[in-house]
């Protein structure tokens, strides 16, 4: 490494020589055909077909390592998937089983704040989904703003709202994938919830539910921004999870968010925010946090195959229904509707 270039540069090089590398070898392609081409390339490197997908936020990705008979993929050989700079994001898929469960963990997401336009940040979404995934559980380090919290909680999310300034669903529909309109009213899937509560009883653990807002970072916030999203209903602030849950709900995918608190919203505590804090909080907790992802993901498993508990909506077309000898074809197209 060259004693003049500094950490920040680094980043910045590896990420616009991504996506360069994504523009260049994907110019021609629909984003269904790129999910889809991402898709084979990751099925053709492991026999596991995962149905439920872990996405690791911030000083959170230890979990991964629990994965048994792993295939672990960095995300730079992907085809088309964008690569994480930001610190504590290892940028790895890991598919592998969990009690007999199959899995697929990222270490790592990609932020709006890197650079990356919001069809990229959702991008990883739309793979997880083209792998089969029916389930998706979120998870993120977030500012707590409700004073109940308390740094190294975990607050499992009920609702959120997205102060992003966009939409990753703007611009033509590609209705592969899912609706114009998609419904959001029951994305945050209340039967995980009450397993995750219920589980979390079992271990001795506490935790809360709240509302999560996305800002764009990177910056924190200020405290007058908290005190406005506390007047707004807000619980936790972050600036990630909320185009995944989006596009989420647009592919009939069920969402489980689950954040830690890694440090207390600006204004409620007397001193400052550091990235540092954020990391070494999520790296404390992970215990409690794996305890409970591992007590939770079985009974999501058997709840997807049980007929009484239908998705929120149709499922798009797959790569994993192509490569999967057992598949009975593509999901039908859905219908429009709109208002």
């Amino acid at each position: 490494m060259s004693p003049n270039l500094t950490s920040a540069t680094i980043i910045a090089r590896a990420a616009s020589t991504a996506r360069t590398r994504q523009r260049a070898r994907g110019a021609n392609l629909s984003t269904f055909a790129q999910a889809q081409q991402a898709a084979k390339y990751i099925l053709a490197r492991t026999r596991v077909r995962p149905r439920i997908a872990v996405v690791l936020g911030s000083g959170l990705g230890g979990f991964a390592d629990s994965l048994e008979n792993p295939a672990i993929i960095d995300y730079r050989n992907i085809p088309h998937f964008p690569v994480s700079t930001a610190i504590g994001h290892a940028g790895r898929l890991v598919i592998g089983t969990l009690q007999g469960v199959p899995v697929a963990a990222m270490q790592g997401r990609v932020h709006f704040y890197e650079g990356y336009s919001l069809a990229q940040v959702i991008f990883p979404m739309r793979v997880l989904a083209q792998l089969g995934i029916r389930t998706a559980i979120l998870t993120n380090a977030a500012g707590g703003i409700c004073t109940d919290y308390h740094q190294g909680c975990l607050v499992l999310l009920r609702d959120h709202i997205n102060l992003q300034g966009s939409n990753p669903l703007i611009g033509p529909n590609d209705e592969r994938f899912g609706v114009r309109f998609p419904d959001m009213t029951t994305v945050h899937w209340a039967p995980y919830r009450a397993f995750a509560r219920e589980e979390a009883r079992n271990l001795g653990l506490d935790v809360f539910e709240g509302v999560y807002a996305a800002l764009t970072g990177p910056s924190y916030e200020t405290p007058a921004e908290i005190r406005y999203l506390r007047g707004i209903g807000a619980d936790l602030v972050g600036m990630s999870t909320v185009p995944e849950i989006i596009a989420a709900a647009h592919m009939g995918i069920r969402v489980l968010g689950i954040s830690c608190v890694t440090n207390m919203a600006a204004g409620i505590l007397d001193q400052p925010i550091t990235a540092e804090e954020v990391l070494e909080t999520g790296e404390r907790v992970q215990g409690q946090f794996s305890a409970l992802l591992n007590a939770v993901i079985p009974r999501i498993s058997a709840g997807l195959t049980s007929p009484t508990q239908s998705a929120p909506g149709p499922p798009p077309q797959t790569a994993s229904a192509q490569v999967s000898p057992k598949a009975k074809g593509p999901a039908k197209k859905p219908k429009r509707r709109g208002r």
